[in-house]
């Protein structure tokens, strides 16, 4: 008989040890490690049969995970393994077999320059109030960045700061602030019961792991518009994109509304993407929109189409746009250009720009 536990915890010394960033448990196939954005099967180890994908997957989920796993056939959760590492699981059902999807938290927070990301970030960390969102496809880092700004306000400031994530993924070490984290079904009941719950709870920072409904969206503008500073994600590719799906989420009715609410506390947005590095390992490339009297106009106005042309004009105010984040990093000899035209989303405006 197959000892689940020992043969999971080798499998989780193996994607630590090839500094992976995700495992990847499937019926049928090898289990699989991501490196630099790539898939890599372990070929020394067999090919999972349904009992094995079962058993693995049940070896981290406790009586009550494994019943909401059957009843609503996937379920979000977090792993520590012996302090060591921490994981954000995604276990589901695919073909009638369990699978599962392992992403690999680091233990350590680093810092924006570690990351490779622009110092301007910090002056966001440091504002009082406002609503910044950081953006970009799934794998690419924006929960990392975000740690690093939480992390930034932990070290240097006396505040209290709630997170609300589901699952809870870096987890803080309390240094000048007090850092409550608050899991969704562990410790709330929603996004939406937590933010509704964070007026009663003398907060000044908040983290949203992710904008799901207009519930949240709509209390995270109304927590920054009355002195909180309000951080989250979503899934969009660049600053217009993210403003159009925040507005579109709301019935028509209410979309000039949110508009103005939106026009007046965002603070800004960062979208970014990783690029596989010519040294090895992948780089940020990024693009930044500050909140400026243009922008809150375009907003206001609906002509979100016009956003990108601000950012390409808005350099000396600390804008960047991903085409030049990406020639940047080609002319620096990090990134070589192909990759570079393959994460732009304008690539004649790139070789216009090399």
């Amino acid at each position: 008989m197959t000892d689940y536990s020992k043969k999971l915890k080798e499998l989780i010394l193996t994607t630590i040890k090839e500094g992976a960033s995700d495992l990847h448990l499937t019926v049928g196939r090898h289990p699989t490690i991501r490196i630099s954005g790539e898939l890599i099967p372990l070929v020394n180890e067999p090919v999972l049969t349904p009992s094995d994908t079962e058993g693995l997957i049940k070896t981290f989920l406790n009586d009550d995970e494994e019943k909401s796993l059957k009843e609503n056939k996937e379920i979000d959760l977090s792993y520590a393994h012996e302090d060591k590492t921490r994981f954000r699981v995604n276990a589901f059902y695919q073909k009638g077999f369990l699978g599962a999807a392992l992403r690999n938290i680091p233990t350590s927070i680093k810092t924006l320059k570690e990351l490779n990301l622009p110092e301007i970030l910090t002056e966001f960390a440091d504002r009082k109030q406002g609503f910044f969102l950081v953006v970009g496809p799934i794998g690419h880092g924006k929960s990392t960045t975000l740690a690093s700004m939480i992390d930034h306000i932990n070290r240097t400031k006396s505040k209290h700061i709630i997170t609300v994530e589901d699952p809870v993924e870096y987890i803080f070490t309390q240094d000048k602030s007090i850092v409550d984290q608050r899991e969704v079904r562990y410790d709330t009941m929603s996004f939406g019961s937590a933010m509704r719950s964070m007026f009663r709870q003398d907060i000044n920072v908040a983290l949203i792991g992710e904008m799901r409904d207009v519930e949240t969206i709509s209390t995270a503008v109304t927590a920054a518009e009355t002195g909180h500073l309000i951080f989250s994600t979503l899934h969009t590719n660049n600053a217009a994109q993210t403003i159009d799906r925040i507005i579109d989420s709301f019935p028509p009715n209410q979309q000039n509304q949110i508009r103005a609410q939106l026009a007046s506390v965002l603070l800004g947005v960062f979208s970014q993407r990783l690029v596989s590095r010519v040294s090895g390992g992948r780089i940020p490339a990024y693009e930044l929109m500050l909140n400026n009297s243009a922008v809150r106009t375009l907003i206001r106005e609906g002509r979100t189409h016009e956003l990108d042309m601000v950012i390409e004009t808005g350099y000396e105010q600390g804008m960047i746009s991903l085409n030049r984040s990406l020639a940047e990093l080609v002319r620096a000899g990090e990134i070589n250009m192909k990759d570079a035209l393959n994460q732009s989303l304008n690539p004649m405006g790139l070789e216009a720009l090399i």
